[in-house]
């Protein structure tokens, strides 16, 4: 597995091996102890798997009270990922990491608790999955404005088709930070 430090430490891009032959192939998508040498040390409890069309924004989510993080993938198509630092008191606040995942380069990200997350489709389709540290909770849901100015995160698709709440969230700099994560060392 080759891993891929991004510009924030605790955000880890990882390329699998993967074997291949004129079968098709076989990779690993997750082992514990693998993956705790290589700094994610966590314990998963939620595997989810969503199916979103071309021009598709989802995010940039979070939960409060039960932070989850996220080991994500693309299992069919391609997608541009993000994952935001919102942790009152961290050094990376307000900055974000992205990456193109897809079904031929096979890349994970893990996006660590405390993280605004979200992705744009950029296939016909993309099957997205992700492991998560924490159930879903939804009243304990918030978000982060996808086009946050701010933010200066580089979405290759400029008009979306986003959900409804997505719409109405709002920029990170306007959002109280009673509703926001605390860093913890």
């Amino acid at each position: 597995m080759k891993i891929i430090r991004t510009s924030i430490p605790e955000v880890i891009l990882l390329e699998p091996a993967v074997f291949g032959d004129s079968r098709g192939f076989f990779l690993e998508t997750y082992s514990a102890s693998k993956y705790k040498n290589v700094g994610i040390d966590a314990d998963f409890v939620q595997d989810n798997h969503s199916r979103s069309g071309e021009n598709i924004l989802r995010g940039l989510h979070y939960q409060l009270k039960h932070p989850q993080g996220k080991l994500v993938r693309v299992a069919r198509g391609r997608v541009f990922d993000v994952a935001l630092d919102i942790r009152l008191g961290s050094k990376t606040f307000g900055m974000a990491v992205w990456a193109e995942l897809s079904d031929e380069n096979m890349r994970q990200l893990y996006v660590p608790p405390g993280f605004a997350h979200g992705f744009c489709v950029l296939s016909d389709y993309a099957d997205f999955e992700y492991k998560c540290t924490d159930y879903y909770h939804p009243d304990d849901e918030g978000g982060i404005s996808w086009n946050d100015p701010e933010l200066n995160i580089p979405w290759p698709i400029k008009s979306p088709v986003l959900s409804d709440k997505d719409s109405k969230y709002f920029n990170l700099s306007d959002v109280s930070h009673a509703n926001l994560p605390v860093f913890t060392a």
